[in-house]
């Protein structure tokens, strides 16, 4: 530290320029570990979210395929002319329809909150650093 006396008689302590240097160091290298937690954080996040809207996309797809086979046993039972049978099997097909709708809308919401898979916080956060140093090194 270097120090000298003031006008007033009393001594100014202000870190010497390698001190100053060594505390940028450090601040820095923090700055840099906390971005990098926030985006591995971020990207976890994302990653879940993507897994689970791809997960209710299969579901969607298997509710799908078994709304075929209703669909196809409606038809034989239509030709057996048997209305509350048929009946039966249309309504069943249009529930299994509407759950798959259902489960595909919310899969791709999902899905959505998840991609594209980029820190965006992380990005804000770096780029709001350098503007502070830049503004830090300009005065």
């Amino acid at each position: 530290m270097t120090s000298s006396l003031s006008g007033s008689g009393r001594q100014d302590v202000r870190p010497s320029i390698g001190e100053l240097v060594s505390t940028l160091s450090e601040k820095l290298s923090q700055l840099i570990r906390d971005e990098i937690r926030l985006a591995k954080a971020e990207m976890a996040e994302k990653a879940k979210n993507a897994g689970a809207g791809i997960g209710l996309f299969v579901v969607a797809g298997l509710l799908a395929f078994f709304a075929l086979g209703t669909l196809v046993a409606a038809l034989v039972l239509v030709l057996d002319v048997w209305l509350p049978a048929w009946a039966a099997a249309l309504i069943v097909m249009a529930l299994l329809l509407a759950i798959a709708a259902g489960l595909g809308f919310a899969g791709k919401k999902l899905l959505d909150r998840g991609t594209p898979p980029v820190p965006a916080k992380a990005q804000e956060s770096i780029k709001a650093d350098v503007e502070a140093v830049k503004k830090g090194l300009g005065a």
